[in-house]
């Protein structure tokens, strides 16, 4: 058995209403002066001005937050919140805001381009003491508001996760009554990202039996809640479910994950698309299963005895028909991914973070025929 290391967590507030405790939360972490940070989207929701009551006015807003978070855009946040003088900043979005003010939390306190702290590059050793973090999530998906990583696009097109202690939130306000205005659409697609997680965490080689219990449990929660939340968007206890799935998912990330976010992380870099990256997960993670079956024959049976699934079938098989009722896409081609992007995809994929921790070796070979199948 080799030595693992097994860091749990920041603090959460979980619950309807948990928002509102949000004037107290600045209090408590010391923040006089926030920068808010969220997209278009959520203004035009509404939820951007229902923040703003639950708080003292903002010394700065950053409302423009992209769907996939760039080097470029975290500049731009950055020199305002240092204009403003900033001491602290509230995320309030999905993974995208949330990953976002992680990175303006870190440019806003370190020099040097975000490259520098890149994980794959040995960065996390770079990064000290942040800007602190209040995340309010409002997709129940990404973990993001319980992780110590941002995915970020650099300025030269990789699509990298910084990732330190450092950058955890000092606080995660969980409201499921945040997600109750969040398409059908978007709820499937971030729902199944949140049951990547927990499927990648549990198949991965690490050691680590509190995280496997922990994901096992967000696999059986959100295989029953998803399609309830994508079906009946007001149900509250469906969106409560969804939310605990995206804690216990991003709890996983302690383990590492595999070949599916290796995948879908250089996906959502790719120039004039735009994919959603829970969407992106959904069409690889049939095609990945059945590639790492060979080398997680137990585990995978495991999952689907979990899930009651009918004899003879797999989790693969499974997942297809879970993305086919939730009206998500079921290939890359779907997505309007071509033939001639895989060489640049296989670049990002061999250098992504999550490549080691899948079960079964990914190498140059094994990245491109994947791709290959997804877009033909």
């Amino acid at each position: 058995m080799t030595v693992s290391q097994f860091h749990f967590l920041n603090r959460v507030v979980f619950g309807p209403g948990a928002a509102e405790t949000l004037g107290e939360e600045l209090t408590a972490a010391g923040i006089r002066r926030p920068l808010l940070v969220s997209d278009e989207g959520l203004v035009a929701a509404g939820l951007v001005a229902r923040l703003r009551g639950l708080m003292p006015a903002p010394a700065a807003e950053f409302l423009a937050v992209p769907a996939n978070p760039t080097e470029a855009a975290v500049a731009q946040a950055r020199a305002l919140c240092l204009e403003a003088g900033c001491d602290g900043i509230v995320a309030l979005g999905g993974g995208s805001p949330i990953d976002f003010a992680k990175a303006v939390a870190l440019s806003a306190t370190h020099p040097g381009p975000l490259g520098d702290y890149a994980a794959i590059r040995g960065g996390a050793a770079r990064i000290g003491p942040c800007l602190p973090v209040i995340v309010l999530p409002t997709t129940a998906g990404t973990g993001s508001e319980v992780g110590r990583g941002a995915l970020i696009t650099l300025e030269t097109g990789e699509k990298l996760v910084i990732a330190s202690p450092h950058l955890l939130p000092v606080v995660a306000l969980c409201d499921p009554g945040l997600t109750l205005g969040l398409p059908p659409g978007l709820t499937a697609a971030t729902g199944v990202d949140a049951l990547s997680h927990c499927i990648e965490a549990w198949l991965s080689p690490r050691w680590n039996p509190p995280v496997d219990a922990i994901v096992l449990d967000g696999l059986r929660r959100g295989w029953a809640a998803l399609p309830r939340a994508v079906a009946a968007p007001d149900d509250i206890d469906a969106r409560a479910g969804m939310m605990m799935v995206s804690i216990e998912g991003g709890l996983g990330f302690q383990k590492g994950l595999g070949a599916v976010h290796a995948l879908s992380h250089p996906l959502g870099a790719l120039p004039g698309l735009s994919l959603h990256h829970g969407s992106c997960n959904a069409a690889v993670m049939p095609a990945v299963l059945r590639f790492n079956r060979p080398a997680a024959q137990a585990r995978l049976e495991a999952l689907e005895e979990a899930l009651a699934l009918p004899a003879g079938t797999t989790l693969a098989d499974a997942l297809e028909g879970l993305n086919a009722r939730l009206g998500l896409p079921c290939s890359l081609r779907e997505m309007g991914v071509r033939a001639e992007m895989i060489p640049g995809l296989t670049v990002g994929a061999l250098a992504d973070h999550s490549r080691p921790t899948n079960p079964r070796p990914l190498g140059e070979a094994e990245i491109t025929a994947l791709y290959t199948e997804l877009v033909a």
